[in-house]
């Protein structure tokens, strides 16, 4: 019987049997464990990007629509080549729908059809979350692996400059977010369509 990690039955990491040249295995398995995280965030950002993709509407529809093509490639790429970097640290990525829903800790993005506003209120807090957790896992691997850690840290910038894109919706002309005091997706799409 498979090991799991107790969440819904999901399999739980597989020690590995190799790894990349000067790495100890243990090591190597913490590393992967905090990429599989990662993984996880990328693949869902991915997903909730081509989902706001498809149902923004409204006066800013092109401008947004056609804005989030480019940051879904972008974040197909970091998943990539985390998963790559699990696979060349001698694990195995799973990117499959059932360990991502399984193992994650955060709840769907639950906002259908919209204005652009509302939507990028909403994705404020969404890049918001998934920028705070690449900085935790940069700090967690930093000791372990600078490759990865310089791989995250780069991930983290880029993040970043896209989150920007999204907040300069939400700025006001003083540099106020009309989000600053949202808690929850759905708290910012409110404040944003305000």
């Amino acid at each position: 019987m498979a090991k799991t990690n107790g969440r819904n039955g999901a399999p739980a990491a597989a020690s590995v049997s190799f790894t990349v040249p000067g790495m100890d295995r243990g090591d190597a398995e913490q590393v992967i464990a905090g990429l599989s995280e990662r993984l996880l965030a990328l693949i869902d950002l991915e997903l909730t990007l081509k989902h706001i993709h498809w149902n923004v509407v409204g006066p800013h529809f092109i401008a947004v629509h056609e804005m989030l093509d480019p940051q879904h490639a972008a974040v197909s790429a970091m998943a990539d080549a985390v998963a790559e970097r699990i696979a060349a640290l001698g694990g195995s990525p799973n990117g499959l729908p059932g360990h991502l829903v399984g193992t994650r800790s955060w709840d769907d993005y639950d906002i259908m059809r919209d204005n652009a506003v509302a939507h990028l209120g909403a994705l404020d807090q969404v890049y918001a979350g998934v920028i705070a957790s690449h900085r935790t896992a940069i700090s967690s691997v930093g000791q372990l692996d600078p490759v990865t850690e310089d791989l995250l840290i780069g991930q983290t910038g880029e993040l970043e400059q896209l989150h920007w894109f999204v907040r300069a919706h939400l700025e006001t002309v003083d540099g106020a977010l009309v989000t600053a005091s949202s808690s929850s997706e759905r708290e910012a799409a409110d404040a944003a369509r305000r």
